[in-house]
């Protein structure tokens, strides 16, 4: 323990130091000494890199008599030690407490007190009552000594390891260096000070959370001694005679030192220090010599010296050092230079909208700036974009953030949120990405008429245009029988309804559609049904065994491929019994082929039946019969369709399988007093035990409808009630094997009405109004609240905010003079609640508010002359294949559009077609030919100017061999 911090009233410690025989003399003095003061007592002497202790034991025995003060001295000096006179008791404390601050430095010179400013700090925190730390579990202690070139360690102890702790010198925040040194132990906390020095000596204090403790720090400078004597000289008259001497230290002393700084970019850097003398010095920065420049200037005024940087940039950030000449000491400062991060979105739209086509590869780099530089985050949905993602990633740099998706798809278009950071501030933006494509193929379409060389189709528009508009379709029209579609328009269908004709009587066709937008076309449509006109339809198609029984067999297929333009009558459904004397049985590809006389078979439907399915009856069991299929029209059968093998006759056990529609695997919801009927398929022979339950009870059937069929049940409830809602369980047994299925309803009502209405404040021509909900929410979510407004006169009922979902709103514009009443009307999914709850009391508007003049618009001029914003580009062409020129133009009112080719207008040729959307121009050239190259140009005219460019366009078709030829017609 530091004997040196316990001084005062019964410990004394006196340095004395005899110059002629260069000999330090340390005393200490116990004055009343007690029993606990015995021990071992060491004393420790330090000088530069060497080190020296002694010890002695201390017993302190108990006397009736009178005991005199002890002198530690003779335990370290080899001398008699003569006896002391009985000195007077002193308390040092009390002395200083009573003194005035004059008498301080004579007091401490009198008793020997060595650390006279840390003695007075210290009896100024005698009386501070400390208080209990929630952050900090234990705290710095009230001061450190060091000497001067040691090192000093300041540690605290944390009551929650995640907080984040930073130390502070004099105000300004320490950073980790060389000199100052950070540790983290479990909760522990520690800073290092390497090579200390006197400009260290001042006060210390660490934060963490909002919540901080303090030191001081005292740094020892050893006393200046002669290490080196002067040494007797000889001399003769008129010589020249000098005289040498060391002494261990001789630096300058340092009145100001310099402090560590933290500027904004662009701000004004001072660094300024004073010492004990007029003396020059010179100044570096991170080892180097500084030079004055513009910026940057050197002032030495007396003992005053500073370095002022005007418009601080990141280059002045570093380590500066002052040093004065003659001496050795040294003042250090750090320099740090900040600047809050900004986002630079100059090179996007106003509404930073970034438009992709689907496919392409997006590269969207943002400029950013900040020092240090700042920590870039990409989000989408709340959702952090990856640094090292796969397709979407992003990519950091120090001047940019750069988002990049390498494939871009429509689900990639939403919004994007930038987040920079660093520690001079924040900075945020959005952007949104637009992915725009091709439309994806329209459904399949249907030949709903067909004649005898003609057939009416129509079709539905694609579920996802693209991004862009539809403007238009392509109809393609092939036989079943080939592979090569032929066109059937070459102008854009604006409907969804086409007419193809000229086809040929008894040939199968299928079409098919193909959408456009402004990126492209489509992918082809799905083929429709094949269909022939005024045909026999084929044979119908996967005839297949539905069920079978002890008595019955039922059947079931597909309509035929082609149908035809006579349609489909019915169909006729025969069998006959496996063993006839005329039956021949054939596998070729797997199928079965018949060869039985028509009388075999026997017809199983008297009628013509419109179903793809019928039971035939009536059959013995363990018989084994063979079915065949035909389809009918007007022009007759079709083939028989047959199935590949005998059928048993004979029932078979099938587990049961509930198919819950998609519908009902969520929660089926219904108002009060609307009807309910679910219908739940299920499979299983024979027919299944069908049992329902709900919320774990049975079903009450005077409340609740079941229907159970073979292949289903259904649930009816003619007028829903809010006791209806719950947990429906069904369960299909057949035999030892059983299914479950559960389905939620819940069935909902207008909530009621709020509980209370309140005037929370009534100001100038507004009222504050502030309301509980509902107790009854009708089994929803409340979705929001209608608030009417009634003037006491008339009592007639407004309507002044709807669908608003906060408990608390303010109503403005209310007439000044009049006395109101509110009531509030609460909002679920179906609708508003019968009753509403009104104010008791009345708002008064006073008369005394103030007129407000709503301010007066001028109307905003929206003409403006044509403008292309995208201009025509130079364009190879393929001869044979279609080409394109396009531009965009900008204009009001909407310019007109001329198209020229070799500055002569193109009027009514039907190798060009030319449209406009949207201020979209595009010009198409059907099949050029080597002819069409030359100069095309585009003007837009309209009242306030016309503006026109033009672009080449070269056409080049292949020769015999790898090269092409190119023409270019002037």
């Amino acid at each position: 323990m530091d004997l040196a911090s316990k001084a005062g009233k019964h410990l004394q410690l006196k340095e004395t130091f005899e110059r002629h025989s260069r000999v330090y003399t340390f005393e200490m003095q116990i004055i009343q000494a007690k029993e606990n003061y015995a021990g071992n007592y060491r004393c420790e002497v330090t000088y530069k890199d060497k080190f020296d202790s002694c010890s002695f034991d201390l017993e302190v025995h108990e006397s009736t008599g009178t005991t005199p003060n002890i002198d530690i001295r003779s335990a370290f000096k080899r001398r008699e030690v003569k006896q002391q006179e009985e000195e007077p008791e002193i308390d040092v404390w009390e002395l200083l407490k009573n003194a005035k601050p004059s008498e301080y430095e004579k007091i401490a010179f009198q008793y020997g007190i060595t650390d006279l400013r840390g003695m007075l700090k210290r009896l100024k925190r005698m009386r501070r009552v400390e208080k209990k730390s929630a952050a900090f579990a234990k705290i710095l202690d009230p001061a450190y000594q060091v000497d001067k070139g040691g090192r000093v360690r300041f540690a605290v102890e944390l009551a929650d390891p995640k907080l984040e702790v930073k130390w502070y010198k004099n105000g300004q925040e320490i950073r980790p260096s060389t000199k100052y040194i950070f540790e983290h132990k479990g909760c522990e906390r520690i800073m290092f000070i390497n090579n200390c020095v006197l400009t260290d000596d001042s006060e210390y204090y660490v934060t963490a959370g909002d919540e901080k403790c303090s030191t001081e720090l005292f740094v020892r400078e050893p006393p200046v001694i002669v290490t080196k004597q002067l040494e007797d000289t000889k001399a003769y008259c008129g010589d020249r005679v000098e005289l040498e001497c060391e002494v261990s230290e001789d630096d300058a002393h340092i009145l100001t030192p310099l402090t560590d700084q933290t500027v904004n970019l662009g701000k004004e850097i001072c660094l300024k220090c004073e010492i004990s003398e007029n003396l020059s010095g010179k100044w570096t920065k991170n080892g180097l010599p500084i030079q004055e420049t513009d910026r940057l200037k050197i002032v030495h005024r007396g003992r005053i010296h500073k370095v002022v940087i005007a418009n601080a940039l990141v280059e002045d950030e570093g380590d500066y050092v002052f040093a004065p000449d003659a001496y050795s000491v040294t003042l250090p400062a750090k320099v740090h230079v900040i600047d809050p991060p900004k986002i630079i979105l100059d090179g996007l739209d106003a509404d930073n909208t970034v438009t992709v086509i689907a496919g392409n590869k997006l590269r969207l780099e943002i400029p950013i700036s900040g020092e240090p530089p700042p920590k870039a985050i990409w989000s989408r949905a709340d959702k952090a974009i990856m640094e090292g993602g796969s397709r979407i990633r992003t990519e950091n740099y120090p001047d940019s953030t750069t988002l990049v998706i390498d494939v871009a798809e429509k689900d990639d278009s939403g919004v994007y949120h930038i987040n920079l950071k660093n520690e001079a501030g924040e900075a945020h933006a959005a952007i949104t990405i637009k992915v725009v494509d091709v439309p994806d193929p329209p459904v399949a379409p249907n030949v709903t008429h067909v004649g005898d060389e003609w057939c009416i189709m129509n079709w539905d528009p694609p579920l996802y245009d693209g991004g862009s508009p539809i403007l238009g379709y392509f109809i393609e029209r092939k036989k079943k029988q080939s592979s090569r579609w032929m066109r059937l328009n070459f102008d854009l269908c604006k409907e969804t309804t086409f007419e193809p004709k000229n086809m040929i009587e008894g040939v199968a066709y299928e079409v098919r559609i193909f959408a456009v937008n402004a990126i492209g076309l489509s992918k082809p449509s799905m083929p429709s049904k094949p269909f022939v006109p005024l045909a026999v339809t084929s044979p119908p198609t996967l005839l297949a065994v539905d069920s079978v029984t002890d008595t019955t067999v039922t059947m079931k297929w597909r309509p035929p491929d082609q149908i035809g333009a006579a349609g489909l009558d019915g169909y006729v459904l025969e069998y006959c019994f496996e063993g006839s004397t005329s039956a021949k049985q054939s596998g070729e590809n797997g199928e079965a082929a018949y060869d039985l006389p028509a009388d075999n078979w026997i017809v199983a439907n008297t009628e013509l039946i419109e179903k793809t399915k019928f039971t035939i009856t009536g059959l013995p069991t363990d018989a084994r019969i063979f079915v065949r299929v035909k389809a009918v029209n007007a022009a007759g059968a079709s083939e028989p369709k047959y199935y590949s093998q005998p059928i048993l006759v004979k029932e078979i056990v099938e587990a049961p399988k509930i198919r819950i529609p998609r519908h009902l695997k969520q929660t089926y919801i219904r108002r009060v007093g609307e009807a309910i009927n679910l219908v739940i398929p299920f499979q299983g022979k024979p027919r299944p035990e069908v049992t329902w339950k709900k919320d774990g009870a049975p079903i009450d059937k005077n409340q609740i409808n079941i229907r159970n069929s073979e292949t289903d049940t259904i649930i009816f409830i003619r007028k829903a009630e809010r006791s209806h809602s719950g947990k429906y369980d069904l369960q299909v047994k057949v035999e030892k094997y059983m299914e479950t299925a559960s389905i939620d309803i819940q069935v909902v009502d207008r909530p009621g009405p709020p509980q209370v209405v309140k005037i929370d404040d009534v100001w100038g021509e507004n009222v504050a109004l502030s309301w509980t909900p509902p107790k009854d929410d009708g089994n929803t979510a409340i979705t929001g609240y209608t608030i009417q407004k009634a003037d006491k006169k008339s009592m007639e009922w407004f309507t002044v905010i709807e669908h608003y979902h906060r408990t608390s709103a303010t109503i403005t514009e209310l007439v000044v003079g009049n006395e109101y009443y509110f009531r509030v009307f609460a909002e679920n999914m179906c609708g508003l609640s019968e009753d509403a709850t009104m104010t008791k009391e009345s708002a008064v508007i006073a008369k005394d508010g103030k007129i407000y003049k709503n301010p007066v618009y001028e109307d905003f001029n929206f003409t403006e002359a044509p403008m292309f914003t995208q201009p025509l580009v130079n364009t190879y062409a393929i001869a044979g294949y279609n080409a394109t020129l396009n531009c965009s133009v900008r204009g009001n009112p909407k310019p007109k559009i001329t198209w020229m080719k070799n500055k002569v207008v193109i009027v009514d040729d039907p190798r060009y077609r030319m449209f406009s959307n949207q201020g979209v121009c595009t010009l198409e050239i059907r099949k050029p030919s080597p002819y069409d190259g030359g100069t095309y140009s585009c003007k837009a005219v309209n009242d306030l100017g016309a503006m026109e460019i033009e672009c080449k366009l070269e056409v080049v078709f292949p020769s015999a061999g790898s090269s092409c030829k190119v023409c270019l017609l002037a």
